[in-house]
């Protein structure tokens, strides 16, 4: 007696704990089917845009109307809008129920442009190749100078020669610097020419010496502090040293 009693129970367990798996494989299924009936994309909004249009990120994306909401691919599509438009480097994807996609971009800063073998590449100040002009259409775009890109292409990150991993770094840091302190715009040019010393040519009539591998945030700030002073007139012209450990700065007029 007691033995049947143990395996009715047995069943009895065993039979509410695969009617419990039934009942949330039920409720799954089910709220499945509500996401893939109900949230459909009707609506896309598009912000941020200054380069490239709606129309044109909208169609990068490859979103249509009927998507599903929450079925779809947010990096395929980022993917697609990057591979399609360099310009643009974020992008922020997000949903608005019940029916809205919400689609943010951020376009990269002003970029500068290496010109070699009669094409000028523009590269933005994180290292991408965002387009391939003729060397008078970039006349206007600050100038990279003194080293050659490996193999460019408009949408990879900026490459040079192995030899030249340490004048990479620098040059790509450098750039992130400006970027962020809001100094790209006055800046006419880097050059990468000297293995000694990276230089950059500022406001049309300073040139800026510095070390590879230097804190840049820190140089350009105390750049921007010294030609704000009462010592730096605004008819003056020459180089900036900054290459002295103890952190001076050296304003040489005489050389250019």
């Amino acid at each position: 007696m007691a033995r049947r009693r143990k395996s009715n129970r047995r069943r009895r367990g065993s039979f509410g704990f695969l009617y419990k798996l039934l009942s949330i494989l039920v409720i799954c299924g089910a709220v499945v089917a509500a996401v893939t009936l109900f949230f459909r994309v009707n609506n896309v909004e598009i912000l941020g845009e200054e380069r490239y249009t709606e129309e044109e990120i909208l169609e990068a994306s490859a979103i249509e109307t009927g998507d599903n909401l929450y079925l779809l691919n947010k990096n395929a599509v980022a993917g697609g809008i990057r591979a399609a438009l360099p310009y643009i480097e974020q992008i922020r994807i997000n949903r608005r129920l019940p029916d809205t996609l919400v689609i943010e971009v951020k376009e990269c800063g002003t970029p500068f442009a290496l010109v070699q073998e009669g094409s000028a590449w523009l590269v933005s100040p994180k290292g991408m190749i965002v387009d391939q002009l003729t060397p008078e259409a970039a006349a206007d775009y600050g100038t990279i100078t003194g080293c050659q890109l490996l193999a460019p292409t408009v949408g990879t990150h900026l490459a040079l020669a192995t030899e030249y991993a340490q004048q990479q770094e620098s040059l790509l840091a450098l750039m992130k610097a400006l970027e962020e302190l809001g100094m790209l715009a006055d800046t006419d040019g880097i050059r990468l020419d000297d293995l000694s010393a990276i230089r950059m040519d500022y406001l049309g009539r300073f040139t800026v010496k510095m070390p590879y591998g230097a804190d840049y945030i820190l140089k350009l700030k105390m750049l921007r502090q010294a030609i704000e002073s009462d010592k730096v007139q605004d008819n003056m012209t020459g180089t900036f040293d900054m290459m002295r450990e103890n952190g001076r700065i050296y304003l040489d007029q005489s050389t250019r």
